[in-house]
């Protein structure tokens, strides 16, 4: 699962992160895993991530 694009750009604009993981229903856990991983990445790059991800759990 991929984050919804803006959580972790909310959160660097200065939003408080339990607000915001109460507002998109999601775990603080959750958020900082997605934080961890997808940090610093634009959404474009965490797709094309995320697809590569795929192709290699095929092969």
């Amino acid at each position: 699962m991929l984050p919804r694009g803006g959580i972790l750009s909310e959160r660097e604009a200065g939003a408080k992160c339990a607000d915001l993981c109460r507002k998109h229903g999601m775990s603080e856990g959750t958020f900082y895993n997605w934080k961890a991983r997808f940090g610093g990445m634009t959404v474009s790059e965490a797709k094309r991530l995320k697809a590569l991800e795929d192709e290699n759990a095929k092969l």
